[in-house]
């Protein structure tokens, strides 16, 4: 696992993930915006959650994300919960 990052830093690699699948300026993604706001389709969606797990030697649980109601922030939030947790959990 890796060492836990300051919240701006996983903030910045969250957006830079999202911005690079949804393939958008990542001045255009903010905290309240979910993935369906960002024009992330589902399967997309998806790849997202894979490469923010990746990224960050995480998992989130599989019930644990809603791409048209959770936010960017939620994301961010679960990331610093998982890696808290050593790398388990987090997106409930």
């Amino acid at each position: 696992m890796t060492e836990p990052q300051s919240i701006d830093a996983i903030r910045d690699q969250v957006f830079a993930i999202i911005a690079k699948q949804a393939k958008i300026d990542v001045a255009t993604i903010r905290n309240d915006s979910t993935l369906k706001d960002l024009g992330v389709a589902s399967l997309d969606a998806i790849e997202v959650i894979f490469d923010i797990e990746e990224h960050f030697d995480i998992h989130f649980p599989d019930q644990g994300t809603n791409f048209d109601t959770d936010t960017v922030q939620h994301l961010i939030d679960a990331v610093v919960a998982a890696q808290a947790a050593g790398g388990e959990g987090g997106a409930q």
